[in-house]
Formats: C-alpha cells, sequence, structure tokens
C-alpha cells in the first residue's frame, strides 16, 4: 500500500470519527435498533387476552376453558353470562377473543355428536387474529385428540406429530433476528459511504482532494475503506448479541458467513459511493441512503416472503444484495450450513459488488473532473 493511499485511509477514519456525534450515530442507534427489532418484531402471540363464555358448566365445558387460561398464549380476564358482555369486552378492546361454549356442549357430546363451541373475536387487526386463532385451533384439536382416546373401542385413525426442523419451537425470533445482521449491516455502510464525499463537499476540502497525487482509484479506496471496515465491525458485534444475548443459536460455519458478509458490505459500498458521488449536500446523500434502503429491505424477503410478490417484483429481487444474504445468514444460523453450499449466492452478489463498484468508480470520474 503506497503511503499516500495510507494517508487518504486514516484520514478518512479520523474525519469519520474525530466528531462524536458522527461516533455515536455509527454505535449506539444500530444497537437500539437490534434490540426493538429483537424484542418487538415477532409473530408469536404470548398473553392474549381471552374471556370465557360458558353456559354448559360441564366436566367437558371446563376441561376445554381450562386448556385455554392455562397456555402461555392467552391470558384469561374474565367470565362472561351474556352476549352484549362479550361484546362489550371485545368492543372495548379488553379482550382480543371470548370462547362461548353452548349450553348442548356435554349433551351433544354424551350422544356421539360436536360440542358446539364458538370463537368471538376482533377482526380489526386480521394479522393478529389469524395468529391467535391458529392457536386456538392447536388447543381445540388436541383437546378432541384426548376426547377420542377415552372413549371406548375408539383409536384415532390418524394421529398426527409435528415435528419442526431447524427451528423446533418455531420461534419466530430465531427467524427475525439473524435477518437483523443484514439490515443493520447494510444501513451503517451506506450511510458511512453516503456521506463521505458531501461531508468533504460541505466543508470545502474535497476540492482541495482532488488536486492531491491521488489518483481516482486511490480516492476510491480510501473513501470505501471506513465503509468495509465499519460495516463487518458493526455486523460482528450484531452476531454476537444475537447468539449471547437473543440466544439464537449460529450452527453453521463463520467462513461461510464472513464470506457472504464480506461481498455483500463490498455491493454496498458500491451502491453507497454512487450516491455519494451524485450528491452535493448531506441532505441529498441522505434522502438517497433512504431511496435505497426501503425498496431493498421489502424486495429482500426480509418480512415477506418473495414467492407471494408478483412476478415482475421477483424478477428485481434478484438485484437486490440483501436477497442472498438473508438466505447465507440465515441458513448459517439455523441450518448449519457451510461455505461450498453458497454457490448460487455468493456469485449473483460478486457480480453486483463489482457492477456497483464500477458504476461508482465511472460516476466519480465524470462528476468530479
Amino acid at each position: 500500500m503506497s503511503a499516500r493511499l495510507h494517508a487518504l485511509i486514516i484520514k478518512e477514519f479520523l474525519a469519520l470519527f474525530r466528531d462524536k456525534k458522527s461516533r455515536l450515530a455509527i454505535i449506539i442507534p444500530p444497537i437500539v435498533q437490534l434490540l426493538v427489532f429483537g424484542y418487538a418484531a415477532t409473530f408469536d402471540l404470548e398473553h392474549v387476552n381471552l374471556a370465557i363464555w360458558d353456559e354448559d358448566h360441564s366436566p367437558i365445558s371446563r376441561e376445554l376453558s381450562a386448556r385455554f387460561s392455562n397456555s402461555t398464549a392467552f391470558e384469561l380476564v374474565g367470565h362472561v353470562d351474556n352476549g352484549q358482555e362479550a361484546s362489550t369486552l371485545i368492543n372495548t378492546t379488553q379482550a382480543l377473543l371470548v370462547l362461548h361454549i353452548s349450553p348442548q356442549c356435554s349433551q351433544s357430546y354424551h350422544q356421539g355428536e360436536s360440542c358446539p363451541v364458538q370463537i368471538l373475536i376482533d377482526g380489526r387487526n386480521s394479522n393478529t387474529a389469524m395468529l391467535a386463532l391458529n392457536y386456538v385451533r392447536d388447543i381445540i384439536s388436541t383437546y378432541n385428540a384426548d376426547l377420542l382416546e377415552e372413549l371406548p373401542n375408539r383409536i384415532l385413525p390418524v394421529q398426527l406429530e409435528m415435528r419442526a426442523r431447524f427451528n423446533p419451537n418455531l420461534v419466530s425470533r430465531w427467524f427475525i433476528v439473524p435477518g437483523i445482521v443484514a439490515l443493520l449491516g447494510m444501513i451503517v455502510t451506506l450511510l458511512v459511504t453516503s456521506l463521505s464525499v458531501a461531508r468533504e463537499r460541505e466543508a470545502g476540502t474535497f476540492d482541495q482532494l482532488l488536486v492531491t497525487p491521488l489518483r481516482l482509484w486511490e480516492i476510491l479506496i480510501g473513501k470505501a475503506m471506513p465503509g468495509l471496515v465499519v460495516g463487518v465491525a458493526e455486523s460482528s458485534l450484531i452476531i454476537l448479541i444475537t447468539v449471547y444475548w437473543f440466544k439464537v443459536p449460529l450452527l453453521g460455519s463463520l467462513a461461510a458467513l464472513y464470506a457472504g458478509l464480506t461481498i455483500y458490505i463490498l455491493a454496498i459500498i458500491g451502491v453507497g459511493l454512487m450516491i455519494s458521488s451524485m450528491s452535493t449536500t448531506l441532505q441529498q446523500a441522505l434522502l438517497g441512503a433512504f431511496l435505497f434502503i426501503v425498496p431493498a429491505v421489502i424486495l429482500s424477503g426480509f418480512a415477506t416472503p418473495i414467492a407471494n410478490m408478483p412476478k415482475f417484483m421477483q424478477t428485481m429481487t434478484y438485484l437486490d444484495p440483501m436477497r442472498y444474504f438473508l438466505i447465507i445468514v440465515r441458513r448459517v444460523y439455523l441450518e448449519g450450513a457451510v461455505l461450498t453450499e453458497f454457490g448460487h449466492q455468493l456469485w449473483p452478489m460478486t457480480i453486483i459488488a463489482a457492477l456497483t463498484l464500477t458504476a461508482a468508480t465511472w460516476l466519480f470520474r465524470h462528476r468530479m473532473y
């Protein structure tokens, strides 16, 4: 490494970390976002407010009620005696759902018929309602199986046993938290690189940089190096927090994880340098970074499955480096995958990184001189 390139890299790191606010902005917000996502972004329901309207008061209805009230998914908020009370609890959001057991429940059961059970649920938040209904179906299905086993000379024709691979308890945090490595790694890297030139332009020092003996490729490396180091270091910190704080298992190869991370960060650096070369103020650079981050996250499959998107949107996802790194990071965490299994993810990210860095070089050449 030439002395002038070494000096430029040191200068870029000093410019980045000299300001106390910049140091805090790089370190504190990603950790806060990780904690917020880790605890708040979950598809699991716990302690859902439940009321019970039992008109039967039989051993069968009491047993069914007990299974709901003892479940960790539900929190019993009270018993009601009529439909008006049930409607009031739902309308005032004191209960998400009401379990209504009809007065003919035990009689129908002893006659060999189905026991009428009704669920009254608040449908204003359809996603939460659907998740709660899934828990209801699980509890009732288990209770049905237990009742059938108690009947004389009756066996279950089919008995279902479910075993989930890679995530035995189906904890949604194990799916979401590894994805935050990709999300926050992109945000930090993009901000560091996209603001680098705009910061110097506002300070009036970029013109001085252009008249130095530094070549274009040396300037680009000098601008890219802080993003690479900060991006990998920040992602490493997030990986440690996911494993030791959130207890998400990291079963796979660190070589595979860091190979994918390095290529992914380089692709994001190329995008950041493109934004930086086209921006004349910090506000423009921040706006450009925001305009890239939102579509990239949506198209990556971070929150919504790519398979559920329209065909033309699915095609667009192939241009998103986060799509490929999400596959790598989740498979390394949960499946124990190794480097040799990621050929179909590494080469597209490598091409994207090469294209973005080449485009950044072209933009620097035509915008700076």
